[in-house]
C-alpha cells in the first residue's frame, strides 16, 4: 500500500506563503503601446461606455489630464451641470472642516503647525524668527525667573518641545544629521 504525501498547505507554521498559489498569477499590462507595467487603473474608452483602457499610473494620470468634463456643452448647460452635481456633493461641503491637512502649503506636519502657534508665529516664518520667539518666550517663563510659577512652567516646556520639533524639521529639511 502506497502512502500519500501530505500537502504542505496544512497546520501552522505554513511551509508556504499566504495567498501563493502553485498557479501563475496573470498580470494585465498597461494598455499604451509600448509600456510592460501593470495596468490597474480602469479608465473610459468613451463616455457612457462599458468598455475600458487599463492604463498604469503614469499614463492615467497622463489620460485624465486632458479630460475635459464639459465637452460639448455650451456654457448655460456646463453651469446647470456644475450647479446640479455640487447640489448633490453638498454633504462634502458641509463636512469641509473635517480636512486631511491644515493650513499651509502642504509642506509642514500638523506638529509643525502646533509648534508654530505655541511660538505665537506664522506657518511661513523662518527659522530665525522661531529662534528669536523661542528666545523671547523662553526668558519671559523660565522657571529661575519665576519661581514656583507652575503656569510658567508649563509654558516654558510647551515653548521647549515646539522649539526642539522645528530645529528637527529645520535639520531635516537641510539635510544635517542628528
Amino acid at each position: 500500500m502506497r502512502r500519500q504525501k501530505r500537502s504542505d498547505d496544512w497546520g501552522f507554521p505554513r511551509w508556504r506563503p499566504y495567498g501563493k498559489g502553485r498557479d501563475t498569477a496573470r498580470v494585465r499590462t498597461c494598455d499604451r503601446d509600448g509600456c510592460d507595467a501593470p495596468g490597474d487603473r480602469p479608465a473610459p474608452k468613451a463616455p457612457n461606455s462599458r468598455e475600458r483602457w487599463y492604463f498604469c499610473e503614469t499614463h492615467a494620470a497622463e489620460y485624465n489630464r486632458n479630460w475635459d468634463y464639459f465637452a460639448g456643452l455650451d456654457a448655460q448647460a456646463a453651469a446647470d451641470r456644475e450647479a446640479q452635481e455640487s447640489g448633490e456633493a453638498s454633504a462634502f461641503q458641509n463636512a469641509k472642516h473635517w480636512q486631511w491637512a491644515g493650513p499651509g502649503d502642504g509642506s509642514r506636519s500638523r506638529d509643525e503647525m502646533r509648534a508654530f502657534d505655541a511660538l505665537e508665529l506664522d506657518s511661513d516664518a523662518d527659522f530665525g524668527s522661531v529662534k528669536a520667539a523661542y528666545r523671547r518666550l523662553a526668558k519671559e517663563n523660565h522657571p529661575d525667573l519665576k519661581p514656583g510659577d507652575e503656569e510658567a512652567a508649563k509654558r516654558f516646556q510647551q515653548v521647549k518641545a515646539a522649539y526642539d520639533v522645528l530645529r528637527r524639521s529645520e535639520e531635516r529639511r537641510e539635510g544635517k544629521p542628528r
